[in-house]
């Protein structure tokens, strides 16, 4: 069977490499980075969640092992 112009074209990864970052670099301009105050706001809020958390786990953890202990004696 002849080859037409659909045949398969061998596989090239150099060219393969350079798509990736040339659409890599166009996907990065269309980015919105957040500000300055942005990141340190949500930074906070991201620390305080999980300070809350911890102390929230800290004493139900605290609760149990007292009932536990109780339990037991």
């Amino acid at each position: 069977m002849a080859e037409t112009s659909t045949a398969k074209k061998k596989f090239n990864p150099f060219k393969a490499i350079a798509k990736y970052f040339r659409e890599s670099k166009s996907e990065m301009k269309k980015v919105i980075w957040p500000s300055r105050k942005q990141v340190v706001n949500n930074t906070a809020v991201v620390i305080a969640a999980v300070v809350i958390i911890g102390i929230f786990i800290w004493v139900l953890d605290a609760v149990f092992q007292f009932g536990i202990f109780n339990f037991i004696k």
